[in-house]
């Protein structure tokens, strides 16, 4: 019996329009044997979906001929993406989630097969309603370009999305090319007519100007072999085979191909003839600019190693890039280039960052392009992929706590999808609602450990003051457990500690009992400090620019933001301020009742302390060569310059007067606010040190800093190290944009520069004598706390407040 089957006599119950109130999506599409397999969600608004039977979904083929439709029997499966994806916290979706069989012969009307299209769409019931809706298409993979199937002798199946919903086009009596081989001259392509259309010629016509080349073609009843040669395809392009029938008729030419053979026949002027085979099978060849076809993926201990082919690029030095689809960050790996017009890279999950350590790639979409070393973003080539190929993905790897997906988007562009640490069932905003008012209240009733957790900017590194918090308490060897977050795996504690999930359930746990809480950053807005617990706020600056309440943006006001801040400092009872100065600053931006605590920086403990060997060491790892200055350069970001979920990237320093100018004996350690994306320089004389976990590693290994407004002009100030102040913008950020909390310009420890020219001229000629006085006082005003003693300061008020129990 057909596994596509009709249901007789059940009562219509559905709209005759789509209903924007209901939504179906297909999330893979695969062929099981001679079946489709189709796995999908659906849901109506307002309805749950949290128990099988509670929303069902079945799918409808309307055939070509306009008869009663058929209805595909679908399967309930468990599906928590379906929850996650829909963003909202009142219903649980997680069995709204279905499979389908497609049986295709089921599609044949009269046991003949008959060209047409069969348009699918979905039925969705949940208690009373029932609504009709298309079928939406995933984002990517199977589920984006389902794979088309030979189902019979010259006939072929095409699942694609057209008029807003998937269809199934079935077509009978086309021509097969079931071979294509790279020639001296070209491609010779081999295949098989329908019956009744062999002899003619196979003929190629440029799309673009409808110009018609004919192929010599040879013919073995209804077997043919045709001769593509790249000489005479002399216009860029489209060019379109068909095969021309002797009576005049043209029959349309599909493919059958082996999963091997390259697919670029190299052409003058560094373009190639380009054998494709697209998503519904059509062979096509174009002449263009080489690709990097990947025809070979393969596991190794990194990550995966893609082979491929490339003509043209035979001496070239060229590099594999990885780009983050959200932030725009880059990442590079080398690449090997044969002479027969094939590379070689491995894809690595867990790259070197630029401490020397791995770290694996930060959760969201990468996209994989090949580049000329130092070549503008523009020149990047996709990665795309050999038909052989497509049937090997997705593939799934894991790293630690990180999980990662290689998966292709627009049938044939490779790309790697860095997935949360968090599971679907443990992200999505229901389950984080009942983990923040169900499941944490309750713990708060469980009696306090004694636990430090510990937060440094939501879980992002291992650093900063919570760090120099932790190593204190850890020498001191005091009866604790030490709790880390980390949000996305990118880095892992150290031994004696424990990383928790940001968002997991245990985090949330860890949250209501420890009775130490150590951040550097915002706290949860529904956090409720209990009786005998200790909120400690370390910040993570001294502030030159204005922050919270002093900030006068409407924003501020508009997004909730002050009501939040509000609640949260009424939850610390420690807040940190690293020098006289600042104590009366960040008491009022937080508008905080009690005295903070001026005890300086516990992250300038080890800079104060730092002796030589730790410095060179921090240098070596660096890849800082011995005798050159080490120029760090940390701007900050600017809020007029947003750019979708970041700030844009805007240096303004003239890297190519710079290394003009200082390359032979400079490196420039380059560390762009976290809050900033976009394409960073990296290579011998720029380094990108974004990713590196503790910038106090950078302060420690730099002899000189450039900056703009940034708060680490304070930290440095420590090392007595001579620091320059790029300020083309100063009028428009101190008045304008951020303002400042005193007058930067009277008292800044060093020369305020406008333009990139003197920025390079007072690196090249650096002389620190001038401002030597200016300096002095810098660090008396704003550093007078930090004498390597400030952790010990802030623990000792952390166990004394534990001790009062209130």
């Amino acid at each position: 019996m057909s596994r596509l089957s009709l249901f007789a006599g059940r009562p219509d119950r559905s709209r005759t329009a789509a209903d924007p109130a209901a939504r179906v999506g297909l999330r893979q599409a695969a062929w099981d044997g001679d079946v489709l397999s189709l796995l999908g969600d659906g849901r109506l608004e307002g309805q749950p979906g949290d128990r099988p039977g509670r929303t069902s979904v079945e799918l409808e083929l309307a055939p070509p001929s306009g008869q009663r439709a058929l209805k595909l029997q679908t399967f309930p499966r468990y599906l928590p993406e379906a929850t996650d994806d829909s963003a909202q916290e009142e219903l649980g979706l997680d069995w709204t989630g279905f499979t389908a069989l497609v049986d295709p012969q089921a599609l044949r009307q009269r046991g003949q097969w008959l060209p047409g299209t069969w348009k699918v769409t979905a039925l969705v019931t949940a208690g009373s309603q029932r609504v009709r809706t298309p079928v939406a298409a995933h984002w990517c993979g199977s589920a984006e370009y389902p794979p088309a199937r030979w189902v019979d002798e010259g006939v072929l199946l095409v699942p694609r999305f057209g008029s807003e919903t998937l269809q199934l086009t079935v077509l009978p009596g086309r021509a097969v090319a079931t071979g294509l081989e790279r020639t001296a001259d070209g491609f010779r392509v081999s295949g098989l007519a329908p019956a009744g259309s062999a002899g003619g010629a196979l003929v190629l016509r440029h799309r673009e100007s409808d110009t018609a080349l004919t192929c010599p073609t040879d013919w073995d009843g209804p077997a043919f072999t045709a001769r593509v040669s790249a000489a005479n395809c002399d216009l860029a392009g489209h060019w379109e085979p068909a095969l021309l029938h002797p009576d005049g008729r043209t029959v349309d030419l599909r493919t059958d191909l082996p999963p091997t053979g390259a697919r670029q026949f190299p052409l003058p002027d560094r373009q190639v003839l380009y054998a494709k085979q697209l998503s519904d099978l059509r062979l096509q060849f174009c002449v263009q600019d080489p690709e990097p076809v990947v025809d070979a993926v393969a596991p190794v201990p990194a990550g995966y190693r893609l082979t491929g082919e490339l003509p043209h690029h035979r001496g070239t030095a060229v590099e594999l890039v990885l780009r983050h689809s959200g932030d725009g960050r880059e990442r590079r790996r080398p690449v090997e280039l044969t002479a027969d017009g094939r590379f070689d890279t491995v894809l690595a999950l867990e790259p070197d960052a630029s401490d020397g350590r791995p770290r694996p790639l930060a959760k969201g979409v990468w996209e994989l392009s090949l580049r000329r070393v130092g070549a503008p973003e523009h020149e990047g080539l996709s990665l795309r992929l050999h038909p052989g190929a497509l049937a090997g993905l997705p593939l799934r790897a894991a790293r630690g706590p990180k999980t990662f997906l290689l998966e292709r988007r627009w049938h044939d562009t490779l790309i790697l999808d860095s997935t949360p640490v968090l599971s679907a069932a443990e992200r999505n905003a229901r389950r984080q609602l009942r983990l923040r008012t169900v499941d944490y209240p309750a713990a708060r009733r469980l009696p306090l450990r004694d636990a430090v957790l510990y937060d440094v900017f939501g879980g992002r590194s291992y650093s900063c003051n919570p760090r120099a918090v932790h190593e204190e308490l850890a020498a001191r060897g005091l009866p604790l457990e030490h709790l880390w977050v980390v949000e996305d795996g990118q880095e892992q504690p150290p031994p004696g500690t424990t990383a928790l999930r940001m968002w997991s359930p245990e985090w949330y746990e860890a949250l209501a009992t420890s009775r130490y809480l150590v951040g550097n950053t915002h706290f949860p807005d529904f956090l409720e400090r209990r009786p005998g617990q200790v909120v400690a706020q370390l910040w993570h600056g001294t502030p030159l620019k204005r922050i919270a309440r002093q900030v006068r943006t409407d924003w501020m006001a508009e997004d909730g933001y002050l009501d939040r801040l509000e609640h949260e400092v009424k939850q610390w009872n420690l807040l940190l301020s690293p020098s006289p100065f600042a104590t009366p600053v960040l008491a009022d931006s937080f508008d905080y009742r009690d005295e903070p605590l001026e005890a300086g920086y516990p992250r300038n403990d080890r800079l104060v302390r730092a002796d030589p060997a730790e410095r060179a060491a921090v240098r070596a790892r660096l890849g800082v060569p011995e005798g050159r200055t080490a120029v760090l350069y940390a701007p900050t970001w600017r809020d007029d310059q947003r750019d979708g979920d970041r700030y844009r990237l805007d240096l303004q320093l003239d890297v190519e007067a710079a290394r003009a100018a200082l390359g032979e004996d400079h490196v420039l350690l380059l560390r762009p606010h976290v809050h900033v994306g976009g394409r960073i320089p990296d290579d011998d004389f720029v380094r990108d040190v974004s990713d590196h976990p503790d910038v106090a590693d950078l302060m420690l290994a730099a002899d000189v800093l450039v900056t703009d407004y940034s708060s680490l002009m304070f930290d440095f100030a420590v090392t007595g190290r001579p620091m320059l102040f790029f300020t083309y913008d100063l009028e428009h950020y101190r008045n304008r944009l951020r303002g400042f909390t005193f007058d930067f310009e009277a008292h800044a420890p060093g020369p305020l520069l406008a333009d990139s020219a003197a920025v390079v001229a007072a690196l090249r000629d650096l002389d620190p004598a001038p401002h030597a006085e200016r300096y002095r006082a810098f660090r008396e005003r704003f550093c007078p706390l930090d004498d390597g003693r400030a952790a010990a300061r802030v623990v000792d008020r952390m166990l004394e407040l534990a001790e009062r129990r209130d």
